[in-house]
């Protein structure tokens, strides 16, 4: 017999149940997603050029194409979500896929977005690679996720709450891909010009358990496959909630939470993109350039 798969971190089936039923009444909680979608295309608009067809991965409420608006640099837009309810609110074309299994041919799109989709991927490389395989040569990807720092509090809270209560602790919160391996996964998936960064929303709740209720109705809710699938106990709940407001309750009386939002930006190669100079090929020395003298490797450097 073989053991579970260790790709499948995430249950993909109760995510798609979840989409369906966020997508119902959306406009209630679509608050992050819009935040995200407007920074991530203030980034796009520093790009200086267009994008005649274009995809959004993971399009909610259409929140990117409201973002984008008018703007001239993008022509088309094509919408695609795991949640059919979510691609039927589409005004635009649109298509129900699976991040995991992209099906669209190769070379087809000269821009795709993504914006707080993929930290629901089992197997980021494998997805950023298929990415990499529709855009076009010299096109875009510039997608916003979820980052490890995500809800920290929350994990803290529930952690503490869960080992005094249950005398253990058991998967409560998602884990995601942390900024410091997201330039390298671009580079692993054949992306030019690899950059990452991130950036953090705090948002204020009126108490811990408003913060749950609202993750759990924006479709955000913890769907680690090895999470414990009984009920969580009410005092489990409501000590973290405790806890929570004791360790995290600002100026305001209301409890703090914080989302960490990793930025990628890579284009799909081409031969107009700028390379790296090979090593040697360099026209001046650097010690010329900083006034000082060059040693061979092993050569003693006397100290004055």
């Amino acid at each position: 017999m073989t053991g579970p798969d260790p790709l499948l971190v995430f249950d993909r089936a109760l995510l798609r149940q979840r989409r369906e039923r966020a997508a119902r009444d959306w406009e209630r909680h679509d608050f992050l997603k819009r935040e995200i979608a407007d920074r991530l295309v203030d980034r796009l608009a520093d790009v200086r050029r267009t994008f005649p067809l274009a995809l959004d991965l993971g399009s909610h409420g259409d929140e990117v194409a409201t973002t984008l608006g008018g703007r001239p640099i993008v022509g088309q837009l094509v919408r695609a979500d795991l949640g059919r309810g979510f691609a039927r609110r589409a005004r635009g074309p649109a298509v129900v896929a699976d991040e995991e299994f992209l099906p669209f041919a190769a070379a087809r799109f000269d821009l795709v977005l993504s914006a707080m989709d993929l930290h629901w991927v089992n197997d980021l490389p494998g997805t950023l690679i298929q990415i990499a395989r529709i855009l076009k040569p010299d096109g875009l990807f510039l997608g916003a996720m979820l980052g490890g720092a995500t809800l920290w509090q929350l994990r803290q809270a529930l952690a503490a709450a869960e080992s005094e209560i249950d005398g253990g602790l058991s998967p409560r919160v998602s884990p995601f891909a942390d900024l410091r391996d997201a330039a390298g996964l671009l580079q692993r998936a054949g992306f030019a010009l690899p950059v990452a960064d991130s950036e953090t929303i705090e948002v204020e709740y009126e108490s811990a358990l408003a913060l749950m209720r609202d993750l759990s109705r924006m479709g955000e809710g913890n769907l680690v496959v090895g999470r414990r699938r009984t009920v969580t106990r009410r005092a489990v709940l409501l000590r973290a909630a405790e806890l929570y407001g004791e360790r995290f309750t600002g100026p305001s009386g209301r409890v703090s939470a914080s989302f960490e939002v990793l930025f990628l930006h890579g284009w799909a190669p081409h031969a107009s993109q700028p390379k790296a100079l090979k090593p040697g090929s360099a026209a001046r020395r650097l010690a010329d350039a900083l006034g000082t003298s060059e040693f061979s490797a092993g050569e003693k450097v006397e100290r004055s």
